[in-house]
């Protein structure tokens, strides 16, 4: 599968991070979105990794990284059904949410 030029990076503190269920709901409501999008190339869903250094932030509870063709595919995906429907089903487990969007300087 070819990486896409345009990168979705999303991170998400839930509002209970150590409460399992909400943990398997907002899992089970992202993957199922993800892995339905027409329009996503590439696609990670993670939690912090084991590092400790000074500049590493790993507050957050999840990750998603995926990327788009470009940005006209991202523009697609943020009105797609499946996305809002996730953010209906799990935006009240989130406190916080930061996204970082970016276009691939490397041809």
């Amino acid at each position: 599968m070819k990486q896409g030029d345009f990168v979705h990076v999303v991170y998400f503190w839930l509002k209970e991070p150590e409460n399992q269920e909400d943990r398997s709901s907002f899992e089970k409501s992202l993957t199922n979105f993800i892995n339905n999008s027409e329009f996503i190339q590439t696609k990670h869903l993670g939690t912090p990794a084991a590092t400790d250094r000074g500049v590493i932030d790993n507050s957050y509870t999840y990750c998603l990284l995926v990327t788009f063709e470009n940005k006209e595919m991202h523009d697609k995906y943020q009105v797609e059904e499946g996305h809002l429907q996730f953010i209906e089903e799990s935006s009240n487990l989130w406190e916080k949410v930061l996204v970082y969007d970016s276009e691939n300087l490397l041809k």
